[in-house]
């Protein structure tokens, strides 16, 4: 699972001990808080797709066009049961979830079963 990622010039990372997400600027040296709040759940696992980081989290997939500072959700629904981890093939995110490997054409709003 991707629990640290490179965005641009920062490492993002998921610290999973205080459910928080934070960055370094120093290639890890260092680590700063940049999200502390509970609206997108517990944070699983992080992908860089695009422009955007994509989550896995307790509450479905939530994305952030800003580094991680805010987070807003993409999908929520659990017809795909429980999201648990994310990759890219190049052209569709993929999701392995508690009912099997999804995939999406449309960076994480719609899901199907591969």
């Amino acid at each position: 699972m991707a629990q640290i990622v490179q965005y641009g010039s920062e490492l993002i990372r998921i610290n999973t001990q205080k459910n928080t997400i934070e960055y370094s600027k120093d290639g890890g040296r260092s680590w700063r808080s940049r999200y502390m709040g509970s609206v997108a759940g517990v944070f699983v696992d992080l992908l860089v797709y695009g422009s955007e980081i994509l989550a896995c989290t307790s509450k479905g997939i939530y994305y952030s066009k800003d580094g991680g500072y805010n987070w807003r959700n993409r999908y929520n629904s659990n017809s795909c049961g429980s999201f648990l981890q994310l990759a890219s093939d190049g052209q569709n995110v993929l999701a392995t979830t508690s009912k099997g490997l999804y995939y999406s054409k449309d960076g994480g709003n719609n899901w199907r079963r591969r």
